[in-house]
């Protein structure tokens, strides 16, 4: 018998004052059985970091032709497809042809510089393709604050983003590696 999700509930407020969105979301994540908290919580921070009506969760890691997360406009295009980890250049291409923006948050360190220095050359003319890398030490410290009710805050300001909940407080300055 197949291993089934976890379900992990967030109400999360969101104050993004370089965007001036400010709203509260009630989220419920379903958390793959291969999925860590670390990649979770990355969910939640690029939710935090686009947030808007309509973008919204996917089935992720249980499908291979969705995001992890993706924003449609009323008519089914695909406005942004934000993807997690390290893609591989075919699955990228494809995805740049789908949406109009796509946004690719890197973690892992080393690995994801590793990858990076060999996928983004190959990548470097295509324009709506943004790639952002997340420190180590910032995504381990984000699973610290993984919970299966959470209350958390996102405050997001010249780039930076701090998520909180009611007592530890991470901050994120995600690293551009390519921008459209």
């Amino acid at each position: 018998m197949a291993i089934k999700a976890t379900i992990f509930k967030a109400n999360y407020q969101i104050s993004d004052m370089d965007r001036h969105y400010y709203q509260d979301h009630s989220l419920t994540l379903a958390r793959h059985p291969s999925e860590t908290d670390e990649r979770m919580m990355l969910r939640l921070l690029a939710f935090a970091h686009h947030a808007s009506d309509t973008l919204t969760f996917t089935r992720g890691l249980s499908s291979s032709d969705e995001p992890d997360l993706w924003q449609k406009d009323l008519t089914g295009t695909i406005e942004r497809w934000i993807e997690l980890g390290q893609p591989e250049e075919k699955r990228i291409r494809k995805a740049c042809g789908r949406a109009q923006q796509v946004v690719i948050y890197c973690y892992s360190g080393n690995s994801a510089r590793i990858w990076w220095e060999q996928t983004g050359p190959g990548l470097a003319n295509i324009s709506n393709l943004t790639v952002l890398n997340i420190p180590a030490e910032n995504s381990k410290a984000l699973a610290q604050l993984a919970q299966r009710n959470m209350q958390l805050q996102a405050t997001i300001q010249d780039g930076d983003i701090w998520i909180t909940d009611n007592e530890t407080s991470v901050e994120v300055t995600p690293e551009t590696w390519q921008h459209t």
